[in-house]
């Protein structure tokens, strides 16, 4: 294979890594050498990597069928791990197929087999029926956030996909949970156990409590938000219909946000976290299934404006802030009349009656009709937008490449200028349409 990374430090420089964290140097050299492995750490730590590194290494440069199979619970976690292992430019094929995309998409990258295969349980086992890849040379199988999976319904599957791989040499299963009982059809036989969940650090996390006195809490939390200031944060939820109600809400107060949940058609989720990610929307709107397994930067705060029903949803959620050495604050928005769970401490409550400085929003998400399969860069975006947009580095925000489109953010006050001028030019040989997402 031509422009293969031969080295882990290569890999590291790709990534803008200095050095693997203790964690990912453990697990390096354990998964290696070891057949069954199960990773326990926090949520942020950076499992993903620490898994890869060690996986790449072993994929025959030879071989042209799928070498390691990487079963995860949702398609956004299947879509970030895809795209770590594109920016690690190890030059192995990789393929993400997942519920609630095309399935013809799928048809046509399978064609040219991947060494690395990623997915759904479901997704995968529609392909397995379809037999459209060999599994004879899949020797490596990792469950990411196996107990998700589980938690989500996706035994059944799990167990059929495990029951034709008869070439297994190697398991690996990740978790952010402890205690979670692996199912006998994994074949885990005296897996090596590396749990750094609890590895004495004092947790930066600072817990408040708001009262609320309503029982909707939606006026008490537009004054939390305001109390904040315009910050990026989660807030969440525990039904989709709490989060139309909150979106509505939030509407009326001009407040900037987006909502995900498993309500949505994949493609509005995907764009919703593109726009946080680039800093268009500041607030999240969301359900248990953005606590985990999606790929968002380190949170300043996240509101749990309807109680987690369980300890563990309540420590996925906070665990999207306070994340390996920053500080974070988790808001626990609780009706007066509403009773805690035994999980959650009680705490004085705070007054959030002064409100902070607002910061009007700067930042609007471009839609580029050319992405990755028109052979288009991320340097050939920043160039159009820079020569012929005539705009400087400091307006041209995060760019996000896919196969078959990109967003770019820029600020919001040339945004629909910079669609108009730039619409229909040609980014390599294609002709390619510019909007305003």
């Amino acid at each position: 294979m031509a422009n293969r990374i031969r080295t882990q430090q290569d890999i590291l420089d790709k990534l803008g890594i200095t050095a693997l964290n203790p964690m990912q140097e453990e697990a390096l050299t354990v998964i290696e050498k070891t057949a069954n492995t199960v990773l326990l750490s926090p949520t942020g730590t950076g499992k993903t990597l620490a898994f890869l590194l060690p996986i790449i290494n072993t994929l025959d440069p030879e071989c042209t069928e799928v070498q390691a199979l990487v079963l995860v619970p949702s398609r956004e976690l299947a879509i970030q791990i895809e795209q770590v292992v594109r920016t690690m430019g190890s030059g192995f094929k990789v393929n993400a197929v997942y519920g609630g995309r095309a399935m013809s998409k799928d048809k046509t990258e399978l064609k040219h087999t991947p060494a690395i295969l990623i997915g759904t349980p479901g997704r995968i086992m529609d392909h397995f029926y379809g037999e459209r890849f060999s599994k004879n040379s899949i020797k490596t199988l990792v469950l990411d956030e196996f107990d998700k999976s589980l938690e989500t319904g996706f035994e059944h599957e799990m167990s059929e996909i495990i029951g034709q791989l008869p070439h297994l040499h190697k398991r690996i299963l990740t978790s952010a949970t402890q205690g979670i009982k692996v199912p006998d059809f994994v074949v885990l036989e005296t897996p090596a156990v590396l749990n750094y969940l609890k590895d004495g650090k004092a947790s930066k996390l600072a817990l408040k409590t708001v009262l609320s006195a309503d029982k909707d809490k939606l006026r008490t939390l537009v004054k939390l938000l305001q109390h904040i200031g315009n910050e990026p944060g989660i807030i969440f939820c525990n039904f989709r219909n709490s989060i139309e109600q909150v979106s509505g809400h939030l509407a009326k107060n001009n407040i900037n946000f987006t909502c995900f949940s498993g309500g949505m058609e994949q493609r509005d989720r995907e764009r919703s976290l593109i726009k946080f990610r680039n800093g268009t929307c500041q607030v999240l709107v969301a359900t248990d299934l953005a606590a985990r397994g999606i790929d968002i930067p380190e949170m300043k705060y996240i509101i749990h404006y309807e109680l987690p029903r369980a300890f563990e949803e309540f420590t996925h959620r906070n665990g999207r802030t306070a994340r390996v050495n920053e500080k974070g604050t988790a808001y626990v928005l609780q009706w007066e009349k509403e009773r805690l769970p035994e999980f959650i401490k009680k705490e004085t409550p705070i007054d959030i009656s002064e409100k902070a400085p607002f910061k009007p929003q700067f930042w609007e998400t471009l839609f580029i009709s050319g992405g990755r399969k028109d052979k288009i860069s991320k340097g050939d975006i920043a160039g159009l937008f820079l020569k012929q947009g005539a705009i400087n580095k400091d307006q041209l925000g995060v760019i996000e490449l896919k196969q078959d489109c990109a967003f770019v953010a820029v600020p919001r006050s040339l945004a629909t200028e910079l669609a108009a001028k730039l619409t229909n030019t040609r980014l390599k040989k294609k002709k390619v349409r510019i909007s305003v997402l």
